[in-house]
């Protein structure tokens, strides 16, 4: 089927239009004609850029973004055996919804039992728990009193490692 277009401004053009050349069922990749090859790298870019973002944060690498003097510092109820049973309560109120009861991770969240925590400095697991990982849908706990974020901290000191699951 040809369409004709007459213009007082242009000559005329005809129109025809495309057969399609691909095999029914498989992928078509007409949506990069339309958008032009600039528009396509750019999604295809942040296409698979994101999910990389995504995989290396819940990796660990949420380390490196600790500042040095965060990292350096150091618990100072680390030696309080109340502030681990203080802790306890906290974690069970706030972080057991996400962490699990047992401290393993709830529905791929991560194991806190696990090596990457347990090597953790104190430092670091404080600059976690004030600011979060948006990555992977950790909440900010700026809120909590720091004494409380201390705590918690001390209370994860005491739990036993744990084989990984896989989160």
């Amino acid at each position: 089927m040809k369409m004709r277009f007459q213009s007082t401004t242009t000559p005329d053009v005809e129109i025809v239009p495309s057969q399609s050349t691909t095999t029914p069922g498989a992928p078509s990749f007409a949506f990069l004609q339309r958008v032009g090859r600039t528009n396509a790298a750019l999604f295809l870019a942040l296409f698979l850029f994101i999910p990389a973002l995504l995989i290396a944060e819940s990796d660990g690498k949420w380390l490196h973004r600790v500042p040095d003097e965060d990292r350096a510092r150091t618990n100072p109820f680390a030696s309080k055996p109340d502030a681990a049973a203080a802790g306890k309560v906290v974690f069970n109120e706030n972080c057991a919804k996400c962490h699990g009861a047992d401290a393993t991770g709830l529905h791929n969240r991560p194991n806190l039992r696990s090596e990457r925590i347990r090597h953790a400095t104190d430092g670091e697991l404080a600059w976690m728990l004030k600011n979060g990982n948006p990555y992977k849908g950790m909440p900010p706990w700026s809120s909590l009193p720091e004494q409380q974020r201390w705590q918690i901290i001390a209370y994860l000191r005491t739990l036993p490692p744990v084989p990984p699951t896989g989160n």
